[in-house]
């Protein structure tokens, strides 16, 4: 068996070092070492996936099915998969068997991935249980949500590449607590068929990857980027994004993003810091009317399947307990739809934007999933975003950067992300 760290399975494979199916065998050691302190994992298909791993062995001989040719990978409990069971983290869907995979598990597997199993979710993918899932990191910390399972399986070294959701903070919040690199795209770029809806205004498929090249891999498998990416420029223009919640991050994030600035200066990037458009400041409140206020149609079929059962806070969207009526509903979405070209606008100038990912370190588990207050503004806006780890902080605890394109932007905030991670790696 190979003995490999986990941030270079995902590169022994596709530089020929490994086999898939000694891809597929050490992540399923690995899950059997360490996924009982971690949680991540809820079902798994550890001899379905040994099997089409050495079918892909054998009919390879050098041909390669896609950009993701015998990598295993996990899916976040709210994507459908034909031959696991579908949850949503809800015991309202104990035992739920979809008859088909959802469009992104089907794309993935297209490209020559392998579904090794689902991990855990938030119940719905927002609201009602937390799954009992803990940052690899430190045990006593939140992994982040609502997707739990996608960030804390990378980070853990249990699976190189875990799709995830957003429709807040999904994917960015934990893949920045976990310290790994993750993907929000373009909101419409990857189809969200057969992944559970919550807000499908805001509903985006995303990703958690040990690496930003296996962040644009993984784009290429998903038709929202081409595999080999070009190349971002040799001098980067980025505008230092602060929002206007930049009152929220805590002083280590508020240091870290300072460090970072200075090493891409003293990489001959120009760095520009930029105050976005007006009206941003109220962005967040926007969102969270949206989101819960089409969270309230989405989820009510789901109430009424066993209202005894349901979880409260399920029961408080589904019956609106928020009290949003149509008129603010729609105020809130046509004030969002207004800034979305102004910042396509302001972003053109430049290669992305910098911002923070999280507020500071992933919190304790008796605080809660932490606050998507960096996340939740740009989903609005269906812009793309990148997280990447910096390790430092409070006892070596990971913080996130976030990198912003403009929408549609994927591929060249991709390259931006490939340039910055290998900067940080050397800094």
């Amino acid at each position: 068996m190979i003995d490999r760290t986990a941030d270079s399975l995902a590169a022994a494979l596709f530089a020929g070092d490994c086999t898939a199916e000694e891809a597929v065998a050490t992540c399923l050691e690995r899950i059997a070492a360490r996924d009982s302190a971690i949680g991540a994992f809820v079902s798994l298909r550890a001899d379905a996936a040994l099997a089409e791993a050495r079918i892909l062995d054998a009919h390879a001989r050098g041909q390669q099915r896609g950009p993701l040719h015998g990598l295993p990978f996990a899916a976040k409990d709210v994507f459908a998969t034909a031959d696991l069971p579908t949850e949503y983290g809800s015991p309202l869907y104990r035992g739920f068997q979809p008859a088909s995979d959802a469009a992104a598990v089907q794309l993935l597997r297209r490209a020559g991935a392998i579904l090794l199993g689902k991990v855990s979710t938030v119940e719905f993918a927002g609201v009602g249980a937390i799954p009992a899932t803990r940052n690899p990191h430190d045990l006593e910390r939140t992994p982040g949500g609502s997707s739990a399972g996608s960030g804390a399986a990378v980070a853990g070294g249990l699976v190189p590449l875990a799709l995830a959701s957003q429709t807040g903070g999904s994917t960015i919040r934990p893949a920045a607590f976990c310290g790994v690199p993750g993907m929000k795209p373009s909101w419409g770029r990857v189809s969200v068929e057969g992944m559970k809806p919550f807000a499908p205004s805001l509903d985006t498929v995303g990703w958690i990857a040990e690496s930003a090249e296996l962040l644009g891999r993984a784009a290429a498998a998903l038709q929202c980027a081409r595999w080999p990416l070009p190349p971002a420029p040799d001098k980067l223009r980025i505008g230092y994004y602060p929002t206007p919640y930049i009152s929220a991050a805590e002083a280590e994030t508020l240091a870290m993003l300072q460090e970072v600035r200075q090493h891409l200066r003293a990489a001959g990037h120009e760095i520009i810091e930029v105050t976005g458009p007006p009206g941003a400041e109220q962005l967040n409140e926007w969102q969270d009317i949206v989101m819960f206020g089409e969270g309230q149609v989405s989820l009510l079929n789901d109430y009424l399947r066993d209202p005894q059962a349901a979880h409260p806070e399920l029961r408080d969207v589904a019956m609106n307990a928020r009290g949003i009526d149509s008129a603010t509903l729609l105020a809130a979405s046509d004030a969002i739809a207004m800034l979305r070209p102004q910042f396509d606008a302001a972003l053109a100038g430049f290669d992305a934007w910098l911002s923070p990912a999280v507020p500071g370190v992933a919190p304790l588990l008796t605080e809660g999933n932490g606050l998507a207050t960096f996340n939740r503004l740009f989903t609005a806006l269906h812009l793309p975003c990148i997280t990447l780890p910096v390790p430092r902080g409070p006892r070596e605890l990971p913080l996130g950067l976030q990198l912003i394109g403009p929408r549609r932007g994927d591929p060249q905030l991709l390259a931006v992300a490939a340039t910055v991670e290998k900067l940080l790696s050397h800094a």
